[in-house]
């Protein structure tokens, strides 16, 4: 919701001032304004928690890691968008789940927590990482490959698309997430590259909940 980093810019902190680029990112932005007002104008105990991109079990498969691990079990096109350098901060799930956990125990009424995975990576480079994730998995789990045959065994990143870009698509995000550690002893705790490996295998396994969800 601060906008977009270039480069090299450093991390988004919590006192950033807020430059949405998107009317979905200026709704996000309302919001917060709002509870910070009611806290400031009548006193309601509310702290804000602003988190950098999650992934994991039960991600929505309209969203491009569990788009993208849907589609190579089905050997369908995989679209990137624009050129693919697009940059995001990766949380899992269950990281931002015990974050939100200490902050609703320990944090300060009115306070902001950044809540980060210190996993940056470019759009194209986490395709990538799941195309081999996947060749690896089914060479190892011939239950996966029995289970979806028109997933391809070898070269999964010949499946690769690039797309037109969507409207105020942000360059990068990255979120500094030094005063939650500071404060409250949080440090994301999943590497990316395992809690993709466990991701596309929670899909492999649940294609009945995606299924339904799609």
């Amino acid at each position: 919701m601060p906008g977009s980093l270039g480069p090299t810019d450093p991390p988004f902190r919590e006192d950033n001032q807020y430059a949405p680029n998107s009317p979905y990112s200026a709704s996000k932005a309302a919001a917060d304004h709002l509870v910070r007002a009611y806290h400031h104008t009548y006193g309601l105990r509310v702290t804000t928690s602003n988190c950098s991109n999650n992934y994991g079990p039960y991600h929505f498969p309209e969203k491009l890691i569990p788009l993208t691990i849907v589609n190579i079990l089905h050997g369908k096109p995989l679209p990137v968008y624009g050129d693919g350098r697009n940059i995001r901060d990766w949380l899992h799930v269950s990281d931002h789940c015990r974050a939100i956990e200490l902050i609703l125990e320990k944090g300060q009424d009115g306070e902001v927590y950044n809540i980060g995975g210190r996993s940056e990576a470019e759009n194209l480079q986490l395709v990538h990482s799941l195309c081999e994730i996947a060749e690896q998995s089914l060479a190892t789990h011939p239950e996966i490959a029995a289970k979806y045959p028109h997933c391809p065994r070898s070269r999964v990143a010949a499946l690769v698309r690039m797309v037109a870009d969507r409207p105020g698509h942000d360059r990068r995000y990255a979120i500094d997430c030094a005063k939650i550690q500071r404060e409250l002893g949080f440090a994301p705790s999943v590497n990316l590259r395992a809690g993709l490996a466990d991701t596309f295998t929670w899909f492999a396994d649940n294609s009945d909940w995606w299924r339904r969800s799609a």
